[in-house]
């Protein structure tokens, strides 16, 4: 595969709703788009990264310089073999998985495209839907995430996701769980607690809640090991797992039951598939977690959620839950058994609005590989 050209647009586009977490509300989502051209092929990526360093070090404007100073001209300066080749092609520059993540999803896009073959099957997905939940913010009062939580209900949305801070926890999760018995229920609480709040965990106990998400710190996986042994309720680890062996010292020390895949934040497509492997023979059930994002990021984490051991629903509800319009048309709609049709033309499988792109775009750059 040879590189033609790339070009980068930094796009800002305003959310159907605020979304608020415990690291704050979101109202407009920055992003970078990025487009390569190889062999005549377009191929398409999203960066996940936020416009703030509040979930993570990468922000918009850290991967921007990353992307145009270091990672494009070393992506450009020789053909492609595979795309599994991306991570050690860019593994001079350290860390900043998400900036690298947003590259190696459109090679993948055009290597399944040039294979004739939808990224799904390209990888090794096995299934033609996948099951997905929703993640609703913290809301105002207790009494509008419960009418929040049920209008999704209404809607069909099979798994509820809430997300916790300290003073908006148990009392919430407790009025979710009253309002929805027997529905699989999850928190996340965002690193937001320490294991001084172990009681707190414990009394949500009676809840038989699916799983606690990352409830210590972002970077931790040894105080999580200390915390999971004290409950029945499985820990997942989300922030702290960015990389396989990131997943592999999780669950040699107990950490955790079950860990979120979010490819941006693990480096990409090839490291996610890796750390799907590994939590497969170690028989720890993974799901696909989102960061807001547009068509284009959601049918890579689609075709990533159709591998076997994608056994939980993920947080990849359709467009219209956060964009209307979505950058792609059509855009992903929820089938009414609860899950999300895995695209099945060639490659990402997706149309991106040019026009819709060109109106949200703040800044662009483009590089020849000349």
């Amino acid at each position: 595969m040879k590189i033609e050209k790339i070009e980068l647009f930094q796009i800002r586009i305003p959310l159907v709703a605020p979304f608020e977490t415990s690291f704050g509300v979101t109202t407009d989502r920055d992003s970078i788009i990025a487009r390569i051209t190889a062999d005549g092929v377009i191929g398409w990526g999203e960066c996940v990264a936020d416009g703030d360093p509040g979930y993570c070090y990468e922000t918009v404007h850290t991967a921007w310089h990353i992307l145009t100073d270091w990672l494009i001209p070393m992506l450009i300066k020789a053909p492609i073999d595979h795309p599994s080749d991306l991570p050690q092609r860019l593994a001079w520059v350290r860390g900043h998985p998400m900036a690298k993540a947003t590259l190696e999803s459109a090679v993948w896009d055009i290597a399944a495209q040039q294979a004739g073959l939808s990224l799904s099957k390209f990888i090794g997905g096995q299934r033609d839907r996948v099951v997905v939940g929703v993640s609703v913010g913290i809301q105002p009062t207790t009494q509008q995430l419960v009418d929040k939580v049920l209008s999704f209900r209404e809607i069909g949305y099979p798994r509820i996701k809430i997300k916790i801070k300290p003073g908006r926890d148990i009392r919430d999760a407790q009025a979710v769980r009253a309002a929805i018995p027997g529905i699989p229920l999850m928190v996340d609480a965002n690193s937001a607690y320490t294991l001084n709040d172990v009681g707190l965990f414990k009394q949500m106990e009676e809840l038989e809640l699916l799983m606690i998400e990352q409830p210590l710190g972002y970077d931790d996986i040894y105080e999580h090991s200390k915390l999971q042994p004290q409950l029945k309720t499985p820990i997942c680890l989300d922030e702290s797992i960015h990389s396989p062996a990131d997943a592999r010292f999780a669950i040699e020390l107990g950490a955790c039951k079950i860990i979120n895949i979010k490819q941006g934040r693990v480096g990409g497509l090839t490291n996610a598939i890796s750390v799907h492997d590994l939590c497969a023979e170690r028989n720890v059930p993974v799901w696909c977690g989102g960061m807001l994002e547009t068509g284009i990021g959601r049918a890579l984490n689609v075709a990533l959620a159709s591998l076997p051991n994608f056994v939980l629903p993920g947080d990849l509800s359709a467009s219209n839950r956060y964009y209307n319009p979505d950058l792609i048309d059509p855009p992903f709609h929820f089938n009414s058994d609860g899950t999300l049709s895995v695209p099945t033309a060639p490659g990402l499988g997706i149309n991106v609005v040019e026009k819709r792109l060109k109106h949200i775009t703040v800044r662009k750059a483009d590089f020849p590989s000349d």
